[in-house]
């Protein structure tokens, strides 16, 4: 074994710590998360920025939930404002959400404001952990568990099982139960799409691009698709046929906290 020397001893940093026990703290804390969350108050699908927005709202009031999402990075499209240029954009009144969070941005024209994309992604993903909100990421969304009548839950599995080879794809998902779910899954709208399948919903696909009527219509359809099942963001777009909203977000903020105060107001009527 190879012993320090004294003028490294003297300039050593870090703590020593067994490897064994940051395998450890990981898996610990990994499987602590995914116990408590397995049973939520709500599950949303998907961390875009309705996603986020919805589940900062919702922890802020006391409910304990849980969000789901595919990539191994939260934020969705949020990171750019369109053709890989990283500017975002709303218009008025959404900077008021900025403020909120500390974001700082400019004005560009009356009712027009702008900011760097990763500064308000940064910051809104930092609010919904300062808010108790819990994460598993690559996590794919499978299913959606229905009982008496009802969204109760849904079914997910690892995102990299679905790229393996087909022979031994034989992975089962596991559930999770919520009272309320959010589909935020964006352009997908998997859980929508699920209802579709089983003739349980209607789903119109996105219309051309028109922002100034497709942001008012996202925040006013924001709203119970099924019992147990809320669409927010571009998942609104999606299964009401919409106009296209192109690369500003003052919609998805205001659609997730729409969908965050449907979703409060499902979990009291289940509770009465």
């Amino acid at each position: 074994m190879q012993e320090a020397t004294v003028a490294e001893q003297s300039t050593k940093i870090f703590t020593d710590v067994r490897e064994v026990e940051i395998t450890q703290a990981i898996a610990n804390e990994f499987h602590e998360v995914l116990i408590d969350r397995a049973e939520s108050d709500v599950i949303i699908i998907g961390a875009g920025p309705a996603g986020l927005t919805a589940s900062r709202e919702l922890s802020n009031l006391g409910f304990k939930v849980l969000v789901i999402e595919q990539n191994n990075y939260l934020g969705g499209g949020y990171w750019l404002g369109g053709y890989m240029m990283n500017p975002v954009t709303v218009r008025e009144p959404a900077q008021k959400i900025w403020d909120e969070l500390g974001i700082p941005y400019k004005k560009v024209k009356d009712g027009l404001y702008l900011t760097p994309g990763p500064h308000a992604v940064s910051k809104l993903i930092a609010g919904a952990c300062d808010a108790g909100v819990k994460f598993l990421q690559l996590t794919k969304f499978d299913d959606l568990v229905l009982k008496n009548g009802r969204v109760a839950g849904i079914v997910v599995n690892w995102m990299p099982v679905s790229a393996l080879p087909r022979n031994i794809t034989c992975v089962d998902p596991v559930a999770f139960e919520a009272k309320v779910i959010i589909d935020a899954s964006g352009h997908d709208s998997v859980a929508v799409k699920r209802l579709v399948d089983r003739g349980l919903a209607e789903w119109k696909g996105m219309e051309p691009m028109f922002v100034n009527d497709g942001e008012e219509h996202v925040v006013h359809k924001t709203g119970e698709i099924y019992p147990g099942l809320i669409a927010a963001g571009m998942s609104v777009t999606e299964t009401h046929g919409l106009a296209r909203m192109g690369p500003t977000f003052g919609s998805m903020l205001y659609s997730g906290k729409r969908a965050a105060e449907i979703a409060a107001e499902k979990i009291k009527e289940l509770e009465r």
